[in-house]
């Protein structure tokens, strides 16, 4: 892929939601906190300008900032 240009500071918050969103699933949560973060860091990536660009608001644009982010574990298999 790497077609689209994504802003750093967008996959960087990708990257952090991903890591909270999988510190809630372990078996013994921690506590809120991880919930509250997960949610802290939705805003930045579902609102970020990029979004609204062309490119961004793409399908193709979502699937390229997963990977980047190490959110899509099926890219990590192959």
């Amino acid at each position: 892929m790497g077609s689209f240009p994504l802003p750093d500071d967008l996959v960087r918050a990708q990257q952090e939601w991903h890591a909270t969103y999988r510190a809630l699933a372990v078996p013994r949560p921690r506590g809120a906190i991880e919930l509250r973060r997960l949610l802290h860091l939705s805003a930045p990536v579902e609102w970020h300008p990029f979004r609204s660009t062309p490119d961004g608001g793409s399908p193709a644009a979502r699937v390229e900032l997963r990977r980047l982010a190490g959110g899509d574990r099926r890219s990590d298999a192959a």
